[in-house]
């Protein structure tokens, strides 16, 4: 894993942002970081005000924020929902048997929680998550990670393939059939998610706008 020290965080950001997203005329924004664990607040308070500085633009623009876990901060992720997402989102990224190789530095049942602490904080706020297939899960596991993620009422999920990005991450164990994309895509619907995108080249801000509208 590479390490350095990051440059300071620009305090002006938001507001350049908000202006990109004015210049494109966007409609659904989604919002996401590099991780700023150097940050106090892991960059909660910079994903708040993004939000703040593009509703000050345009109210009626939907914003999706994909977020870290914070590190369990639950304040951190209180200033990201007082700030009015339409979508919160965070990757759970794998089943749970997997994390100490896969995400060595977060934690199964932390990022669950952040996500049952938003849906219970801020209920009219929708929750998103998801994860990637092909790295040694079985089909039973995965059920069991939908099935939590439904336990905590997550709303909407995204199932992609993973990737090898160089040679010396994690191979890839499987290449997931198109059907059996479809088949988690039926069972997720079935299971009580609003929307579901499942398949190979899916990852969390695939057609974002599209699941959002067709809740």
């Amino acid at each position: 894993m590479e390490h350095g020290d990051p440059v300071p965080a620009d305090e002006k950001e938001a507001e350049k942002v908000a202006q990109a997203v004015e210049k494109m005329g966007l409609r659904y924004v989604v919002v996401t970081s590099v991780t700023r664990d150097d940050l106090p607040d892991g960059g909660a308070s910079f994903f708040a005000r993004t939000i703040e500085a593009i509703r000050e633009q345009d109210q009626e623009i939907k914003i999706e924020v994909l977020v870290p876990d914070f590190r369990g901060d639950l304040s951190s992720l209180e200033r990201v929902l007082r700030a009015s997402p339409d979508v919160l989102n965070h990757n759970i990224e794998t089943i749970t048997r997997l994390y100490s190789e896969v995400r060595p530095q977060a934690d199964y049942r932390r990022s669950l929680h952040l996500l049952k602490e938003s849906k219970r904080s801020y209920p009219r706020i929708y929750t998103k998550s998801g994860f990637m297939l092909g790295l040694g899960e079985t089909h039973e596991e995965v059920l069991e990670l939908m099935e939590d993620l439904r336990g905590v009422e997550c709303d909407f999920l995204t199932i992609g393939q993973y990737l090898q990005p160089r040679s010396d991450r994690l191979p890839v164990e499987r290449y997931i059939l198109p059907e059996e994309f479809e088949e988690y895509q039926k069972i997720g619907m079935k299971m009580g998610f609003k929307a579901v995108a499942s398949g190979p080249f899916v990852r969390s801000s695939f057609h974002a706008s599209q699941m959002f509208n067709g809740r």
